[in-house]
């Protein structure tokens, strides 16, 4: 582990460093890996860890993990850069943990930002952690799948860590108030509701959020011996004046309704006013693209197909640039939305869909249309029956595809806005066909 110089005041310490966790039980989120009884609590509290891979957004919490695993084991700890090593670091801390696994002792390594290494570094690992030389602990922010080799992703287990939620980060930060790592011995003065903000301003980042506060209260209004943190300090500290936008509670979901509301009332105006406010004010643009992804199949579907396509387009450019830029995407995918013909046709048709589904769970697959890839499966008369529309000249069979107590049921009405009614007109002639050869 890294030690801290001599002449190094843990005061003179980042904030988010000096309340680093140090145990499990001040460890803030992750409950799914490490509340009471989850299996990697269970790991590590009996020294038990194989390698692994911790994959996260930032300020979630790999690093101290690994810290917490270093304090608790009886195994020797090294912590490792893949910024600053290279093949023959690698090489020497694995020859000194083959001479260690001679002597009985394991070796943990733990490798911050593994997804820095390239092929050949990564391979470098392999055959330690095959033979057991080393448990490697990887650190990353990216998926795993894609930037660690293949044959060292199959020798660890890949535990996903969540971003915090506004809750956690809140009670993080009121930790941090009275903690005397923190601001425990001074008298600060300030809100939840600012708090609060802080933690939404975060989008889930521990150390972000910790940031933040220890900025405002650097900046804060002194007098005596008290530390007031107002909005206006805030606000000078994120450079962003609508920060304090709910991104959680009643005022997140109102807005969000006013901009669905919006197009599906087809009101490019409104709409567009409504986005502008929840960007400005910070809130996730990809939770947008989301959500106007959604009311492109809701609330247009087949009266314009093209409106998912714009849809999916926009939330793309949102992943690719990000905002500010990302605004003007957005724009044109809420323009098009409220200018679309509307149609609920599809959204009708899974809910009445849905309702049989779970009504009806046991109704049997039809042997026509179950698949047969064994000859006992054959010999019972799976497949049986089956007609493969592609042999007919009109590309379509009378063969009966519903269980027999839900046959004559509709779902899909298609109404006749925009193009659906293309749709319904060749779902009527269909329709009329199969009658007519059944």
């Amino acid at each position: 582990m890294e030690q801290r110089s001599l002449f190094e005041q843990e005061s003179e310490l980042p904030l988010a460093e000096r309340l680093r966790p140090r145990t499990l039980d001040e460890f803030v989120g992750q409950k799914h890996l490490l509340g009471e009884g989850k299996v990697l609590r269970k790991l590590i509290e009996g020294d038990k860890i194989g390698s692994m891979i911790l994959w996260g957004p930032p300020g979630v919490g790999k690093t101290t993990l690994a810290r917490i695993i270093a304090n608790k084991t009886k195994a020797a700890f090294v912590n490792y850069s893949a910024v600053t090593s290279g093949i023959k670091e690698i090489k020497q801390v694995m020859a000194q943990a083959d001479h260690n696994r001679i002597y009985g002792e394991k070796t943990i390594l733990f490798v911050d930002e593994i997804h820095r290494f390239n092929k050949a570094q990564q391979d470098a690992f392999l055959p330690y952690v095959e033979k057991g030389s080393v448990i490697l602990i990887g650190a990353t922010t990216e998926n795993p799948s894609f930037e660690v080799v293949g044959a060292l992703l199959s020798r660890c287990k890949v535990f996903v860590l969540q971003q915090l939620k506004t809750e956690e980060l809140c009670e993080l930060l009121k930790h941090a108030l009275t903690d005397e790592r923190g601001f425990g011995n001074q008298k600060i003065v300030i809100d939840s509701s600012l708090i609060e903000a802080i933690a939404n301003f975060a989008n889930g980042d521990a150390r972000n959020a910790l940031s933040t506060l220890e900025m405002a209260v650097l900046n804060g209004d002194v007098s005596g011996d008290t530390i007031t943190v107002t909005k206006e300090t805030i606000e000078q500290c994120t450079s962003k004046k609508s920060l304090l936008y709910d991104k959680t509670g009643e005022e997140h979901y109102n807005l969000i309704s006013a901009l669905h509301k919006s197009m599906r009332n087809s009101d490019p105006d409104a709409a567009v006013y409504w986005l502008a406010r929840m960007l400005e004010a910070g809130e996730d643009p990809i939770y947008i693209a989301r959500r106007v992804t959604r009311f492109a199949s809701e609330d247009v579907g087949l009266a314009d197909p093209r409106a998912l396509e714009i849809s999916v387009a926009a939330y793309e450019a949102c992943h690719l640039i990000g905002m500010p830029e990302c605004s003007v995407h957005l724009t044109q995918a809420v323009v098009y939305m409220s200018l679309a013909p509307k149609s609920n046709a599809l959204y009708a048709a899974y809910e009445k869909a849905k309702q049989d589904a779970l009504t009806m769970l046991a109704e049997p697959v039809p042997l026509n249309i179950r698949n047969a890839p064994t000859k006992l499966m054959k010999e019972l008369d799976y497949g049986k029956g089956y007609k493969y529309a592609h042999d007919y000249e009109e590309k379509l069979t009378s063969m009966q595809c519903l269980p027999d107590s839900l046959v004559g049921k509709e779902y899909y009405e298609p109404t006749e806005e925009g193009v659906e009614g293309r749709f319904k007109a060749r779902l009527q002639a269909i329709k009329q066909w199969k009658e007519e050869h059944k």
